[in-house]
């Protein structure tokens, strides 16, 4: 069969089955609308729910961005000498001037420790003497350090089965002391 002859066979199909298209495609004018209605089902099923999910989750990122930006400026507050990293009412008024989104539930826990400058990750010590005493050697000296704990009671907006009504969201801080 030659090709001249393969196209001429389908011309002649398509001939035979041309008066009947029409009215093969006038059926389909009553389905116009069906694929916007499914879209809207799809939207209100699908959509609202993880645009809902989207928003109650992104408030918590934001609350604990909020958090952790307390601690640092607590932090912050007290890095600046030793006299302010022993003022725990200074620190805790520079945490809760960072955010003012908790109010009362916003809990700020400041603390001071001591550790050896080899061993930053080693033994913390509470006084500079104990610190002192034990960093022996030529290259080893007591090294002081702040710590800001802040922890915020967050109540998100509306409710999902599954999830708590409030979380606690905790942040620590810790920077070295300049002297």
């Amino acid at each position: 069969m030659s090709i001249s002859h393969l196209s001429q066979s389908v011309f002649l199909q398509f001939q035979r089955l041309r008066p009947a298209m029409p009215a093969r495609c006038r059926g389909l004018g009553d389905n116009a609308g069906a694929a916007l209605v499914e879209l809207a089902l799809m939207l209100s099923l699908l959509g609202v729910p993880l645009l809902l999910g989207t928003t109650y989750f992104a408030v918590l990122l934001l609350d604990n961005v909020e958090v952790s930006n307390a601690a640092h400026a607590g932090a912050m507050y007290g890095m600046t000498s030793s006299t302010f990293a022993e003022d725990s009412a200074g620190i805790i008024a520079a945490a809760r001037a960072e955010t003012s989104r908790f109010g009362s539930n916003l809990s700020v826990t400041p603390s001071v420790y001591y550790a050896c400058s080899n061993a930053l990750g080693g033994t913390q010590y509470t006084t500079q003497a104990a610190a002192n005493a034990a960093c022996t050697g030529g290259s080893s000296y007591a090294l002081q350090f702040v710590q800001v704990l802040v922890s915020a009671s967050v109540t998100p907006p509306g409710k999902f089965p599954g999830f708590p009504k409030t979380f606690i969201l905790k942040s620590v801080s810790i920077m070295q002391v300049e002297e």
